[in-house]
């Protein structure tokens, strides 16, 4: 998926810790024992959690209490944010809670990025059932989808190996983006075969527009049109201007992003941004014009490689890749 850990903590580097403050909290009256011998913190309306059973053995969230105390020691983060399902909400509010009663003020920047389940169109994922989708598969099955859209689109022209390439990054940027389109909180019903569709609110149609830029970029160097030096005032057409404002809206669409931790702003941005950059190149033609008028042709695809570098710029931003050519 293109995720990479920086540090991994395990469960024995932390419970030990976990159990070091319950006691020490039991201590300071922060905590209670039980007549059965449990440690229990009560939270007022969240409940009464146990911290430690009647035998002294740990549960999960006094190991969460190490890692969380590990965690800010090693690093001071100005924040710190858990991706869990939203099962867990009721965890996450007691865990922050029993860490304000402890008297850490950092416990107030303390997120629990909750998320919904995805549904597949064959039902809901039950591990009961035996109906969970493994990644593996899923990530197989994308790409299997991706090569024969590939294949359907370039023919024979195209070798194997580099379909195969191809079919990698639009299979896995189908599936990321379709996730990330959506607030993370949403419960959602994930079709591979819809997801993967050229056309529509899909990661492969942003991914075939940075892509299409890059072929007019190649075809406008192979013409000798230069877009090094432009004349930005040439560019006056409504589908232009619209363009221009739209990318000079992304850096403001990327904190709003990152301020709601919420990448669905993203993807609605970058649709939108493909969606005008289309209507753009269907009425105002780059290549075409090359030799009538080429200093209007340069500030055309001058402003192309922008919406390219926006794109590409965005869709790594969700650890989506682009290819050469689809």
């Amino acid at each position: 998926m293109g995720i990479k850990f920086d540090r991994t903590y395990l469960e024995s580097q932390t419970y030990l810790l976990g159990k070091d403050t319950v006691r020490a909290g039991l201590e300071k009256n922060v905590f209670a024992k039980r007549d059965d011998g449990a440690v229990v913190c009560d939270l007022g309306k969240l409940g009464t959690k146990v911290l430690l059973r009647k035998d002294g053995t740990s549960v999960y969230i006094t190991q969460d209490l190490g890692t969380t105390l590990l965690k800010h020691r090693d690093y001071d983060p100005d924040t710190m944010i858990w991706v869990v399902g939203d099962e867990q909400n009721l965890h996450f509010q007691m865990l922050f809670a029993i860490l304000r009663k402890l008297g850490y003020d950092w416990a107030d920047r303390l997120y629990h990025l909750s998320y919904g389940m995805v549904n597949l169109p064959t039902g809901r994922m039950k591990s009961r059932e035996g109906t969970v989708v493994d990644a593996d598969d899923l990530f197989d099955e994308m790409a299997s989808l991706a090569a024969a859209a590939c294949r359907e689109r370039s023919g024979d022209e195209v070798p194997p190996e580099e379909i195969a390439a191809r079919s990698e990054i639009i299979g896995l940027g189908a599936l990321k983006f379709m996730l990330l389109k959506f607030n993370a909180r949403t419960t959602i019903t994930f079709d591979p075969a819809a997801s993967l569709r050229f056309e529509g609110d899909t990661g492969p149609y942003v991914q075939y527009v940075a892509a299409r830029i890059s072929s007019i970029t190649r075809k406008a160097a192979g013409s000798g049109l230069d877009a090094v030096k432009v004349d930005w005032s040439r560019l006056g057409h409504q589908f232009e201007r619209e363009l221009a404002v739209k990318l000079y809206l992304y850096p403001g669409c990327l904190r709003l992003c990152a301020e709601r931790r919420d990448c669905s702003g993203l993807a609605e941005y970058l649709l939108d941004l493909c969606k005008s950059f289309n209507r753009f190149y269907r009425e105002c033609p780059v290549i075409g014009i090359a030799d009538s008028d080429p200093e209007l042709a340069a500030g055309r695809l001058a402003l192309a490689g922008a919406v390219r570098r926006v794109v590409a710029d965005g869709l790594a931003t969700m650890t989506i890749g682009v290819p050469d050519a689809m």
